[in-house]
């Protein structure tokens, strides 16, 4: 189906108050992120109600409209057009927004600003592991054995696959590094240098620093001994999120600090040098062992919570996500997942996840078998498709909060799909698509207690939302 790009970026202008209302914007997956002079000027009223707009909210400081994937890049290309905006990027919004928001949307701002650059390269990896975990699942598809005990000639695909898909996740902190020294001003190919450095194969690989702490197998640590005066611990990083987030912080902060002091003429010279040997022992000395520990603290806390109360952890997580979404606070749990990936061999925060994507698509797969409004149905089922391949916004915001008991029916759904997880210790061992191919990304052990949970979660906001259309009065919709 066509549609009327020009007329529907004129029309947003008008409902957002003007072309001179309009100071930035550019755009996520599904939304345009608009700063805005006046948000007040904002005519809501009409803006939901123009085509391809399937809601609008104003949180962060920068108001946001839901247009859905695809389309969203079409809209922001016609609304460029027609006010003459330069393209920015989500970061850029984000900054001219800065003074509008709190500290607590401040730290938030910060881990999506990061996170979601390099989430392409996490979620293609999670699959590939994914795969290749199924291959290698004993009793998976034959009975006490793996695909590749049945099929030795698979070994070859099997080794090339667990090289493509371990490679995002080895390298983790050089791909955080690029992308946290770009949000935070500095050297985005520093960024990757000192990325790498905390995962060079000089350092003793992460994996192995519990066994040399405890003198297993021979193992012991090993220091830089720095002129016999202090000890550095010779470890690296690999797989781990807060230590390189930091250092590129504190990387950035001495870089501008130095240009804004080195003559031109040996900048090239001085600063870099300077730069990635003051912020590399700091990184080594101070900064990774700290935030190595703070790590292990908070995922043990986290696990901690979820072994003594699962029931209670299942339920706040499943009724709280997305409203969290709503807020785009959700960025932050991409850093839990992968903490706990790193700790403990697997997540069982992305699981729960794929719980709240596929109950928001229930709902609003219920909307469309219930509703006679020919643009509720249109708008209902495409919304369905979208969140049911971990895309939720459309269905949030175009059905399921308009008409709030969807929403709701969502929420319950969720909620006892995660309890049921949270129950089972369902883990992935990466981070995939959330949605129905999520079950890829399971540890193969846990993919039937998932599929249960699927279920769950599909199924109660179907039933609830259809069951509450028949007895709250409302039009187009079917009513007993």
């Amino acid at each position: 189906m066509s549609h009327d790009y020009p007329n529907i970026a004129s029309e947003l202008l008008i409902s957002l108050g003007g072309s001179d209302n309009l100071e930035q914007a550019a755009h996520c997956v599904t939304r345009l992120r608009l700063a805005l002079k006046d948000p007040s000027l904002v005519n809501s009223a009409t803006l939901n109600q123009i085509d391809l707009v399937k809601g609008s909210f104003f949180t962060g400081g920068l108001f946001q409209v839901v247009i859905g994937p695809g389309e969203v890049e079409k809209v922001y290309a016609e609304l460029r057009r027609q006010t003459g905006l330069a393209a920015s990027t989500i970061a850029d919004v984000k900054q001219k927004s800065a003074d509008k928001i709190n500290a607590m949307q401040r730290l938030v701002r910060v881990f999506s600003d990061v996170f979601m650059p390099i989430l392409p390269a996490l979620i293609i990896a999670g699959l590939l592991m994914g795969v290749n975990n199924l291959i290698g699942a004993k009793g998976m598809f034959i009975e006490g054995k793996t695909l590749l005990d049945a099929y030795p000639s698979l070994d070859g695909i099997w080794s090339l696959i667990n090289l493509m898909a371990n490679t995002s996740f080895v390298f983790l902190p050089a791909l955080v590094g690029w992308s946290a020294a770009k949000r935070f001003g500095g050297s985005e190919i520093l960024g990757i240098v000192l990325g790498l450095m905390l995962v060079h194969p000089d350092l003793l690989n992460a994996w192995n620093y519990g066994k040399a702490v405890a003198g297993l197998d021979g193992q012991s640590l090993p220091y830089f001994d720095i002129f016999g005066w202090f000890k550095i611990e010779k470890v690296g990083y690999q797989g781990q999120i807060l230590p390189i987030l930091l250092a590129a912080y504190v990387m950035s902060v001495i870089e501008k600090w130095l240009r804004a002091r080195v003559p031109n003429a040996v900048q090239l010279l001085v600063v870099p040098i300077t730069t990635i040997v003051v912020t590399g022992v700091l990184a080594l000395a101070v900064i990774g062992p700290v935030t190595r520990h703070l790590g292990i603290l908070i995922t043990e806390g986290v696990v901690t919570l979820f072994d003594l109360a699962p029931m209670v952890g299942g339920a706040i997580f499943g009724l709280l996500y997305a409203p969290l979404v709503i807020t785009g606070m959700h960025h932050m749990f991409l850093a839990v997942d992968l903490q706990l990936i790193s700790t403990q061999g697997g997540t069982f925060i992305w699981p729960m996840i794929v719980m709240s994507n596929l109950a928001q698509g229930s709902a609003a797969l219920a909307v469309f078998y219930m509703t006679r409004n020919v643009r509720d149905k249109s708008m209902a089922s495409t919304s369905a498709i979208s969140a049911y391949f971990g895309i939720t916004e459309p269905a949030m915001f175009g059905v399921n909060l308009r008409y709030k008991f969807p929403f709701y029916s969502a929420l319950i759904g969720s909620a006892l799909g995660c309890i049921f997880l949270s129950l089972n210790k369902v883990q992935a061992s990466a981070i995939g698509v959330g949605g129905l191919p999520g079950f890829i990304s399971i540890i193969p052990q846990f993919i039937p207690m998932f599929v249960i949970g699927m279920i769950i979660a599909m199924v109660v906001p179907f039933v609830l939302t259809c069951g509450l259309s028949m007895k709250i009065v409302r039009p187009g919709y079917r009513v007993a």
